[in-house]
């Protein structure tokens, strides 16, 4: 990482944000950041991250004071039904910021849609079917525009399905949430959030403007398997297998099973040297069971 003073501004410090902050003021940086919730505003400031209000309704009160001498800049605000509001309230101040060197987007591979079951890449095409994912792909190129029109150092990071501590299938087992779903030749991919915050941090290290990367473990799995394997280290019965068909699921569940795809993670071995910690979901449910006691 750069030896110079460096201070990250993260719009939206969510659960995948926060681990990059913990990781980054861990080691010196200068992080600052964004929630909706002034009810969260001393939590972050006791871990060291000097925090902003910011909403669609909110926009920051003082951004050039906000933004000054910010040298790297991640969203991870998803977008709502009026767009990016990041972008829609702040893009212009953020391609005005001197010295920025890296900036980071959070989005999400619900972008590729639906490939039946089959391995996409970066290259493959955005052709998402669902509100949020068509939501998304909108937003990449608000971003992507960022990058070509104003010179902002604009990378995008595809996310899958996120777990880690208080948000795995250990926790779901735990509170008699977790279902087993059933659909013959469905598979997910996902990644651990500290695997999420090391890429970010190797991105950081060696930037690419405009590049977009994957960031997914090494084995897609359908997410009855990653239920059961944690109801076996916890020692319980996992919940029954229930037909797709008979799972009564919302319209949210049901979009989310609407796609089937296996997400490739090769560009960011390659390219920004990323080992992962947790390459599939056995280690990653092994080590949070073993790090509570």
């Amino acid at each position: 990482m750069p030896k110079q003073p460096c201070r990250l501004f993260i719009f939206g410090l969510g659960y995948s944000a926060m681990a990059l902050a913990r990781r980054l003021t861990a080691q010196g940086w200068q992080v600052a950041g964004t929630t909706r919730s002034p009810d969260k505003l001393e939590a972050l400031r006791a871990a060291g991250v000097e925090p902003f209000l910011f909403g669609r309704g909110r926009p920051l009160d003082n951004p050039a004071a906000a933004l000054a001498g910010v040298t790297h800049l991640l969203s991870s605000v998803p977008p709502d039904g009026e767009g990016d509001a990041v972008l829609d309230l702040h893009g212009a101040d953020i391609a005005s910021i001197a010295g920025l060197r890296w900036a980071g987007y959070l989005s999400t591979t619900g972008v590729y849609g639906d490939a039946g079951g089959d391995w996409v890449d970066e290259s493959s095409p955005v052709q998402p079917i669902t509100a949020r994912g068509k939501a998304r792909a909108a937003a990449e190129s608000g971003w992507m525009e960022l990058h070509g029109g104003r010179g902002v150092p604009v990378h995008i990071f595809r996310l899958p399905g996120i777990y880690g501590p208080g948000r795995s299938s250990l926790d779901a087992v735990r509170a008699d949430t977790a279902r087993r779903i059933d659909k013959p030749g469905q598979v997910f991919s996902r990644i651990h959030v500290e695997d999420i915050a090391a890429t970010l941090e190797a991105s950081m290290a060696r930037p690419n403007p405009g590049a977009v990367y994957n960031v997914c473990d090494d084995e897609p799995a359908p997410g009855h398997e990653v239920t059961a394997h944690a109801a076996r280290l916890l020692g319980v019965e996992p919940p029954p297998l229930i037909p797709i068909d008979q799972a009564e699921l919302s319209p949210m569940a049901a979009s989310f099973y609407g796609e089937s795809k296996r997400v490739r993670n090769s560009r960011i071995k390659q390219e920004l040297g990323v080992v992962l910690r947790y390459p599939t979901y056995r280690e990653g449910l092994a080590a949070q069971l073993a790090e509570e006691g």
